[in-house]
């Protein structure tokens, strides 16, 4: 199965975006090659680029108490395992601690550091990070394996508390829908939501079908047209009919 995701707000692109680039952040800090590591390097800058667009610590620290006040109501009903709810709650102050305790603005640590603001100044040019322009950062390159992710890992640190903030937001949020099978007759679908709110779709299908959905969305009407991709990979409207899952999460 693959699942393709949608977002209904900024907010929910926004922390899907930020989970996207650390996904690539940790594959590539984990590699060993000297260019490997300026992906990583480059991808912090992205993160930057991307959380500072809005106040995420203050809205992550919100939603994760307002979760945590909803699954409090739970305690008193014995339909719920109460083990599991307490892991949870122990996890959002947890995590809620953390980020409360991580000072300044997101990602400050490296918007100090002259030396990584020049690097950053050149990636954004392309080509622009080659030995000539950046020798001191060539000669780090060159540094051994471990002491170049020790000093990643070390510039990223003041962000870790923001992103496990927002995998368990995001956690919770694809947890608090259940999937419901679907056909799209002759590859499109539409739903009306009846202006409920939704915060994020989930759609997944049979990879083997070779379906790729493209989804528009507000909070009257849902639309997914399923296109397929032929030698030039151009999408190309699929007209049978293409069986998947919907999931429709909100908090």
């Amino acid at each position: 199965m693959i699942v393709y995701e949608y977002p209904f707000n900024e907010r929910i692109r926004t922390l899907l975006r930020l989970e996207d680039l650390y996904e690539k952040f940790k594959f590539f800090v984990a590699q060993e090659h000297p260019l490997q590591h300026h992906v990583a390097l480059a991808t912090i800058f992205d993160m930057l680029e991307v959380a500072g667009r809005a106040d995420l610590k203050s809205d992550l620290l919100q939603e994760l108490e307002r979760q945590k006040q909803s699954l409090l109501g739970y305690r008193s009903n014995p339909a719920v395992a109460r083990d599991m709810l307490d892991a949870v709650l122990a996890e959002l102050d947890t995590v809620s601690n953390a980020l409360v305790n991580a000072q300044g603005k997101t990602g400050q640590n490296v918007r100090d550091n002259e030396w990584l603001m020049s690097i950053r100044g050149r990636t954004i040019i392309p080509g622009g990070a080659c030995e000539f322009d950046l020798p001191s950062y060539h000669a780090w390159q060159r540094r051994p394996t471990e002491q170049r992710y020790a000093d990643i890992m070390n510039w990223f640190a003041p962000l870790a508390p923001l992103f496990e903030a927002l995998a368990l937001v995001l956690r919770l949020l694809r947890n608090s829908g259940g999937p419901v099978k679907m056909i799209a007759s002759s590859g499109s679908y539409q739903q009306m939501l009846q202006g409920k709110v939704y915060q994020m779709l989930r759609l997944s299908l049979d990879e083997s079908i070779g379906a790729i959905p493209e989804i528009s969305a507000n909070k009257y009407m849902l639309w997914v047209r399923f296109t397929t991709q032929g030698g030039d990979l151009k999408p190309k409207p699929l007209e049978e009919d293409v069986p998947f899952e919907l999931t429709l999460c909100n908090f």
